[in-house]
């Protein structure tokens, strides 16, 4: 009798799996790396590995219709003469008129307006919708200098002095040439259709000496009444922390490698910097540890999605938050509505990241004035408002169940982690456990 071995299943390696064999292979074909937007997609220890301890007996809890949470904040209060103050402690982060169109850009001035919140210009000048929109808009200086000129920065309500993107920390900008319009071109001094790289570093400046130099010639420029961010990738944040501090910065920005860009290589956004969870307690020890914890304020940001993340992140020591992706979503970015075309262009609604490429289907990272005019920035900044309403409510929800009566009262002693690499980043406990991980030697 003849006996045959049965079939081995096949088994594919968890190394090279399927997506990393269709990089092997489209690499091969063209010779070049891969560029795309959006933030790092691999999983990640994140705000999901944390869990508030509502209140029992030991705690007493507010209650959620009758008792106050407040949830205003003022940033720049260190120097600036007029600092800002918001409603609620969640901003938008800076994206650039070039990777967003202009009804996009509109839109986000408005939503943040009906929110009593900022928003921020990004790369290559201030827009007049944005602008003529946002109550309080926050102007990026970024190494590139494009659209940079001293009247916008007299028009803006703070300034945001960015070193470095948590999508890429150490390196520059891309606005590819099918995205320089006539407009982009002329608010950058490019021409058309070219290809626009930004520089990974500021011209004029080479270290935080320089850097407080540069702080300064801001404050003369804006009477020293705007307040001036730092913004940092999310890379040494103690160490940036500490002498963005030392160069007279009113706020700190520290942005995660879940953050977003415009266009960037893919092997930096998913190789380059470190969790935002991974961010928080550094950059706060480093405020801590200078005395300027609250007196200078700390803002985050990296895959903020909910007001759960709203409220861990402020329960670590941040003073606000700030979103991006989270934002062009509520807007309208990757809507299943579109589906087909996204299925034209290669994707599917909610993995649609090639911003670069000027072809999206939502008009939102576009400058093709056929696919802009799908974007009302009427109606889409009531969404972003709306969004930003429940992001806000939830994170009242958690405040109260824990006690407190500002979202600014959370704490470290009101969050455990589910994981020892969450405990560990975020300085919490184990949940069941007393044990911090790494501290005191353990």
């Amino acid at each position: 009798m003849t006996y045959r071995n049965p079939p081995t299943t096949p088994r594919k390696s968890a190394t090279f799996d399927d997506y990393t064999l269709s990089e092997i292979r489209r690499a091969a074909a063209t010779g070049i790396y891969d560029i795309r937007g959006a933030g790092a997609k691999r999983k990640l220890p994140h705000f999901d590995d944390l869990l508030f301890l509502g209140a029992s007996i030991s705690r007493y809890p507010l209650e959620g219709y009758r008792e106050r949470c407040d949830t205003s904040v003022v940033l720049g209060s260190r120097y600036a003469r007029k600092p800002i103050e918001l409603k609620i402690p969640i901003t938008i982060a800076g994206m650039s008129f070039g990777s967003l169109s202009g009804p996009a850009k509109e839109a986000l001035g408005r939503g943040a307006t009906l929110s009593g919140t900022s928003t921020t210009t990004g790369d290559g000048g201030m827009t007049e919708e944005e602008r003529g929109h946002s109550k309080t808009l926050v102007y990026q200086y970024l190494p590139s200098r494009y659209g940079m000129n001293p009247r916008d920065l007299r028009r803006a309500d703070a300034i945001e002095v960015v070193v470095g993107q948590g999508a890429k920390p150490g390196g520059g900008g891309m606005l590819l040439g099918q995205k320089i319009s006539d407009r982009v071109a002329e608010m950058r001094t490019l021409p058309k259709g070219i290809d626009q790289r930004s520089a990974s570093r500021h011209p004029d400046w080479t270290g935080p000496d320089d850097l407080e130099i540069k702080i300064l010639e801001l404050r003369e420029i804006t009477d020293w009444e705007k307040p001036i961010y730092v913004k940092v990738g999310g890379a040494r944040p103690y160490y940036d922390t500490a002498l963005a501090v030392k160069s007279g910065a009113d706020v700190v920005v520290v942005d995660g490698m879940q953050g977003g860009t415009a266009a960037t290589q893919e092997v930096f956004i998913e190789n380059v910097g470190q969790p935002t969870l991974a961010c928080i307690r550094p950059a706060v020890q480093a405020l801590q540890d200078l005395g300027m914890h609250r007196k200078v304020q700390l803002i985050v940001s990296g895959g903020i999605r909910n007001g759960a993340d709203v409220a861990k992140a402020l329960a670590l020591g941040v003073d606000a938050v700030s979103i991006g992706t989270a934002a062009l979503v509520a807007l309208g970015d990757n809507d299943p509505r579109w589906e087909a075309e996204y299925n034209e262009l290669g994707t599917t609604a909610g993995a649609y990241d090639d911003w670069h490429e000027g072809r999206d289907p939502a008009g939102i990272t576009t400058q093709d004035p056929e696919l802009m005019k799908r974007v009302d920035p009427i109606a889409a900044g009531r969404r972003l408002a709306n969004y930003l309403k429940v992001m806000t409510l939830e994170a009242q929800t958690i405040a109260r169940a824990c006690g407190k009566n500002s979202m600014h009262n959370l704490e470290p002693e009101d969050l455990v982690a589910l994981t020892i690499e969450a405990a560990a980043m975020a300085g919490v406990p184990l949940a069941g456990t007393n044990w911090i991980p790494g501290k005191n030697g353990f």
